[in-house]
């Protein structure tokens, strides 16, 4: 039990694997202006990331299992589902694992601009990157550890933003035509609820300490997001300075000298993050391996780690609101499975132990999923003419997840020789 996370550890490595700190919001102030942005971090939570920490709440506990979502929609929708699962998961995490990294080189940019051009732009990003599977090397208990840690370093510099920041009333600001490009920012700074399944052996008591997990996580957040927002707010800067790394200078803005500490801050943050979720989704391949959906050789921790440190550099060159889009198309599809899963066993497994357990049976379970499966749609919708060279990022999108579902026959047949 010395050895597993605990509670507050599992909050701390769950608030990197969802945030990490307010910095990636900046484009949605921009975006929508300070009173829809605020409104939206509100809502966000309660129709996006409360029912997916529910979902993750009632299936983590009931099936606590390596390699979470993957073996809970493997279990419900049988292994051609759940190999979906996996490979829409770990192609998601190509554009997510990229995004951090590029908000810090952003932030870094804004007092050296060197780092904004080839090759530091790459090469800053995948150091970030291979340190946190090194890191990730020594075990979850090290990781988790270390998260809370973390947590506690970056709050402190943005705490004094918001204690600094002189009141002079909110700025009036308009909402940019382009409004529903925040929206997409929203739902990522929101997203990976589900990431800290995959740990769920390594966690002490995961029936009871996945649900609190879940509901202290959100809680803090959506402090952290709308607190410091609210603050420049009022402190008279208007929405338009807002720009993706622009923590940097409103900090110096407020006080000179508070620039150099959020952009450390910042550092910490996309470490932090950057570890969290490389503990996470390095378990993924190797729950495949063990069910001969993978490789052999990813069935050992370290080379699942490097596989996953090699398949992250992919997207290192894309631009950030590029690498959200497609985040978010991605991630949103594995989404959906993951809610199909927890009403699919509602229906099969009625008698499967769930310590805890989403009120109102099957119906319950199908009512907290519509949200967000509507949000997902909607963000789909609003950004279809979406760019990423001249295809549109849907088409790429679909492209990903079509791939899926032909390299299963392939990927099953391959392993089932080689074993």
């Amino acid at each position: 039990m010395k050895n597993k996370l605990g509670l507050v550890p599992l909050v701390a490595a769950t608030f990197f694997m969802v945030s990490g700190g307010p910095y990636g919001i900046e484009g949605l102030v921009q975006q929508s202006g300070y009173a829809l942005a605020i409104a939206t971090l509100l809502a966000i939570p309660l129709i996006w990331a409360l029912p997916t920490g529910l979902m993750v709440g009632e299936l983590a506990s009931a099936i606590p299992a390596e390699g979470g979502f993957y073996v809970w929609v493997r279990r419900a929708l049988g292994p051609f589902w759940g190999f979906q699962e996996a490979w829409l998961s770990l192609a998601a995490s190509v554009f997510d694992m990229a995004a951090y990294p590029a908000i810090f080189v952003l932030s870094l940019g804004q007092l050296w601009p060197t780092a904004l051009h080839n090759p530091w732009r790459v090469l800053i990003p995948a150091a970030v990157i291979f340190s946190c599977v090194a890191w990730n090397m020594l075990g979850a208990k090290a990781v988790g550890g270390s998260s809370v840690v973390l947590g506690l370093l970056l709050l402190l510099p943005f705490a004094l933003m918001a204690m600094l920041a002189p009141h002079r009333g909110v700025p009036a600001s308009g909402v940019h035509s382009a409004w529903f490009s925040g929206l997409v920012i929203a739902m990522w700074n929101f997203m990976g609820w589900d990431n800290a399944s995959t740990v769920a052996q390594e966690v002490e008591n995961p029936q009871r300490t996945y649900p609190r997990t879940m509901l202290w996580a959100v809680a803090a957040v959506t402090l952290v997001y709308v607190i410091p927002i609210s603050a420049i707010g009022y402190s008279g800067v208007p929405a338009s300075r807002w720009s993706d790394g622009a923590w940097v200078s409103l900090a110096g803005g407020i006080r000179p000298w508070l620039a150099v500490p959020v952009l450390l801050t910042i550092m910490v943050s996309v470490v932090g993050q950057v570890n969290s979720l490389t503990m996470s989704y390095s378990r993924i391949p190797l729950a495949m391996a063990e069910d001969k959906l993978a490789p052999a050789f990813l069935g050992n921790l370290n080379y699942s780690l490097l596989f996953c440190g090699a398949i992250w550099t992919l997207a290192l060159s894309l631009s950030l609101d590029r690498i959200l889009l497609l985040d978010i198309l991605l991630y949103g599809a594995s989404l959906i499975l993951e809610f199909g899963a927890l009403i699919v066993l509602r229906i099969r497994e009625p008698n499967l132990v769930r310590p805890f357990k989403i009120p109102g049976g099957t119906k319950g379970a199908i009512a907290i999923s519509i949200a967000p499966c509507a949000l997902l749609v909607l963000a789909a919708v609003l950004n279809r003419r979406e760019q990423i060279g001249s295809i549109s990022a849907a088409m790429l999108a679909g492209g990903v997840a079509i791939c899926g579902l032909s390299a299963y026959p392939l990927v099953k047949k391959l392993c089932a020789s080689s074993s």
